[in-house]
Formats: structure tokens, sequence, C-alpha cells
């Protein structure tokens, strides 16, 4: 942790900055994996919605 003091004395704390890194493209099975979640996010919130309006 990073710490200054200013002339009252007062501490400033500021958390230690992560090192930062370039994200890298998905490889085509995590292309995959995220379709599959789209759909089943799509099919819940379908279902969800058509629930709803039999309630109603």
């Amino acid at each position: 942790m990073y710490t200054t003091v200013n002339e009252d004395g007062i501490l400033n704390n500021y958390a230690t900055e992560p090192k930062m890194y370039y994200a890298e493209y998905p490889a085509i099975w995590e292309q995959r994996k995220y379709v599959v979640q789209g759909v089943f996010a799509s099919l819940i919130v379908t279902t969800l919605v058509l629930v709803a309006l039999g309630v109603s």
C-alpha cells in the first residue's frame, strides 16, 4: 500500500495498482461457450416473460 503524509500529518492511503495487460481474443471453444450461455439466457428471459404474461 502506498501512503503519503501531507503537511498537517494526515495520511493518504492508496491501493497498489495491479499490473496492466492486454486482453486476448477468445478461442473458438470459448466463443461457442458464450453462444450456448446466450441461448440459455434467452430461454430463461423468454420463459419469465411468458409466465408473467400468463399470470397477469
